[in-house]
């Protein structure tokens, strides 16, 4: 008697033992008894009907990070690529992740993996690359959708990579040098502009005070002497020289208006007095009369 009920309390230790269980905060319990679904247990400790009346599958609800491998599409405008993604989600309901489907995680991902083939194929390359924002949303509603009657909930997908061929790189990184040197020249024909603008203003502010001129001089003289060279420049500006310029017009203009005085005088013939001009026609009588006598 003694030996039964010795077996019989390590039975029912056994037993107890055995259907006590304990659930993390980020876990639950799908309990089944006898094949027939029961409600969700957990988190703490439950109890479990022993004998395996009762058994259950853990699911964590915490966020999986899973990587979604890199899949060989071909763009909307034929170029082919390779992208891989990482795609966010949890549980949300654990006896739909445990009932509607048989194993979550490889559907999620195999659902992944076909959307973002799908997706990408129907992009254009430009878009792609400028626009991910808009195609991480687009694949995270698509798969979030499909994936609703399983209980699960996506929260994030996200375009890690986009491996182009060597030709596309290269045809872009010309695409881009070429952008930039259009960039460059107009900002420095932009720059030509605004400093010529600038310099018309000085020289009108300057013509006004011709003694600033003399000290943008001696300035430009100073940062020449900075630079510690061996040779200095003296940049000389034609407005020193203007008054001796003046000067020298105004001699020349003298000089040659008295030559040409002199000139004139010196060409201008002399007239005969009247009378002693011959005069022609009393010249002329005698001969034609020795003619006539002849």
């Amino acid at each position: 008697m003694e030996i039964l009920l010795a077996a019989l309390a390590v039975a029912g230790a056994t037993a107890l033992a055995t259907s006590l269980r304990i659930m993390w905060e980020y876990e639950r319990a799908v309990v089944f008894r006898l094949g027939r679904l029961r409600k969700a247990r957990g988190p703490g400790l439950i109890f479990l009907v022993p004998f395996g009346i009762e058994r259950m599958q853990r699911v964590s609800l915490r966020i999986v990070a899973m990587d979604i491998p890199p899949q060989d599409v071909i763009t909307r405008d034929n170029v082919s690529v390779k992208v891989n993604a990482v795609l966010y989600f949890r549980v949300a309901d654990p006896v739909k992740a445990i009932v509607e489907v048989e194993d979550f995680l490889f559907a999620t991902s195999q659902l992944a993996q076909t959307t973002l083939r799908s997706v990408i194929g129907q992009a254009e390359l430009d878009d792609l690359l400028a626009e991910r924002e808009k195609y991480n949303n687009m694949l995270r509603q698509i798969i979030d959708s499909s994936t609703d009657p399983w209980g699960i909930e996506v929260t994030a997908v996200e375009v890690k990579d986009i491996d182009l061929p060597q030709e596309m790189k290269r045809a872009m990184a010309r695409q881009a040098e070429a952008e930039r040197e259009r960039r460059a020249k107009v900002v420095n024909a932009l720059g030509e502009f605004q400093a010529s603008t600038k310099l018309v203003e000085a020289a009108r502010i300057m013509s006004k005070q011709p003694v600033s001129v003399q000290l943008r001089y001696l300035q430009t003289v100073s940062e020449i002497a900075a630079e510690n060279n061996s040779t200095t420049l003296f940049p000389i500006p034609m407005d020193l020289f203007e008054p001796f310029i003046r000067t020298l017009k105004t001699t020349r203009g003298s000089e040659e208006s008295e030559a040409e005085l002199e000139g004139s005088e010196e060409t201008i013939p002399e007239l005969p007095p009247p009378e002693r001009v011959p005069d022609l026609a009393r010249s002329e009588e005698p001969a034609r009369a020795r003619k006539r006598e002849r």
